[in-house]
């Protein structure tokens, strides 16, 4: 028998992944598709499979390793039978790259990038000195005006000083934010503007301290939510839902759901809800293209719901709802809930969402300002509900009722306060009545 190496197939647009697992032994007999190790992706774990039958003769790799595509895992022993088809038919370079793209199959949509490693400063930036330094200017200012331009982010490198010998004073650093206030919108406008650097600042001179390192979901989610935050201008629209009819039934559905071995919450239901929205109100289920030019409007139908784990916050997505029922919904997101937990989520499974709904209510709180999951345009924050009493305009009495609070922020540049006040309101109809919901 013949020996060959397993090499890591295409994984996507990442410069490395961490191996978290090893699912094979010395001698282990495998068959094409088995999995051969568990490898970490930003967010998302994935198997890498055997692209043949054989067995396993060496291990290359090691729990906590970095690898990429084409680095050597294994060696693996090909069957007599392996052998025997390689030798009739000797594969071409094309036949090679199919082979690959058929162990690691392309996502139905482009994974995010993630972000650019940013170099920390080695030192503070000194007080007297602007945000951003060109390497090929010096700027001649008094502290004064230096602490004047740092107040409103302006870098001193772009501002043209009008006194002797190009000094810069106060009049420049105001000509020169005028100036740039009246200019035309661009992609990179505000480029010449710097954030005023965090201090750096030894905090054990005030008592002891711990230091501990950020999740690996922390610091991508931190980027990209940042990213979302600065790129989509934010509105949030709030409203109550009364759901006390709505939990009547959840409850009574309880026996079944049992006998289908899942949980029932108001989660399932809130996703029925949101399609049914979403179908009414098609401008919330689209994307802004790339370009800034084009709107993206879907006819498919995934929520993503934001999933609390160990590590941080991930957003698996449920697909198909359209075509789901509640225990259906329920299932899946009990599945994708325990993979969350269990750090097992595909990428996959985190792709393709239309809309997001983020809930706390198990935690608590009244109402808050989720940020937007781009490039969806819109997310639908659920908070604690509780017993108010509410007036009753026929029987002109108030009583107890179960209400929902409901945060939905939305893209401004997409969505107006109109159409905004329309979709939670046709949220609260749905949810009000189970009548509705269900048809």
């Amino acid at each position: 028998m013949a020996a060959e190496e397993i090499l890591i197939p295409d994984i996507g647009n990442f410069d490395s992944v961490d191996v978290i697992d090893i699912l094979m032994n010395i001698g282990d007999a495998i068959n094409p598709d088995d999995p051969l190790l568990t490898v970490e992706s930003d967010k998302a774990s994935m198997d890498i499979p055997a692209p043949f039958s054989g067995t396993v003769k060496e291990i290359k790799v090691k729990v906590g390793d970095k690898v990429k595509e084409g680095s050597l895992v294994a060696v693996i022993e090909k069957t007599q039978k392996e052998q025997k088809e390689v030798k009739e038919k000797p594969a071409t370079k094309n036949e090679v790259k199919e082979v690959v793209k058929k162990v690691m199959p392309e996502p139905t949509r482009p994974v995010s990038e993630p972000p650019a490693k940013v170099q920390p400063a080695s030192r503070p930036l000194p007080v007297g000195e602007s945000a951003l330094v060109a390497e090929d200017k010096v700027s001649h200012a008094s502290p004064s005006v230096r602490k004047f331009a740092r107040n409103l982010g302006v870098n001193l490198n772009y501002v043209k000083g009008s006194a002797p010998k190009n000094r810069i004073i106060i009049e420049d650093v105001e000509a020169y934010v005028k100036g740039e206030l009246t200019k035309p919108r661009t992609d990179d406008m505000g480029s010449h503007f710097a954030p005023i650097p965090m201090p750096d600042i030894d905090f054990t001179q005030f008592g002891e301290i711990e230091i501990s390192q950020l999740s690996k979901i922390k610091k991508i989610s931190g980027a990209n939510l940042h990213r979302n935050w600065v790129t989509a201008p934010h509105v949030t629209q709030f409203d109550d839902a009364d759901i006390t009819d709505l939990e009547a039934f959840r409850k009574s559905m309880q026996k079944e759901a049992v006998k289908k071995g899942v949980k029932l919450t108001i989660l399932a239901f809130m996703m029925k809800a949101c399609v049914n929205a979403l179908r009414t109100y098609p401008i919330f289920n689209s994307s802004i293209s790339t370009d800034g030019e084009n709107l993206i409007t879907k006819s498919y139908f995934n929520i993503g719901f934001a999933c609390d784990t160990p590590d941080g916050l991930v957003v698996p997505v449920v697909k198909d709802v359209h075509r789901k029922d509640v225990l259906d919904i329920a299932q899946d997101l009990g599945q994708l809930s325990s993979n969350a937990r269990e750090r097992k989520l595909k990428m996959d499974d985190m792709q393709g969402g239309c809309f997001t709904i983020s809930s706390l209510g198990g935690i608590g709180g009244t109402k808050f300002t989720p940020i937007i999951n781009s490039p969806e345009v819109a997310i639908l924050g659920v908070s604690k509900s509780s017993m108010q009493l509410i007036h009753n305009t026929d029987s002109n009495e108030f009583e107890p009722r179960l209400i929902l609070p409901l945060s939905l922020s939305y893209d401004h540049r997409v969505i107006d306060g109109a159409d905004g006040a329309r979709f939670t309101t046709h949220l609260r109809a749905m949810l009000s009545d189970v009548r509705r919901l269900l048809l």
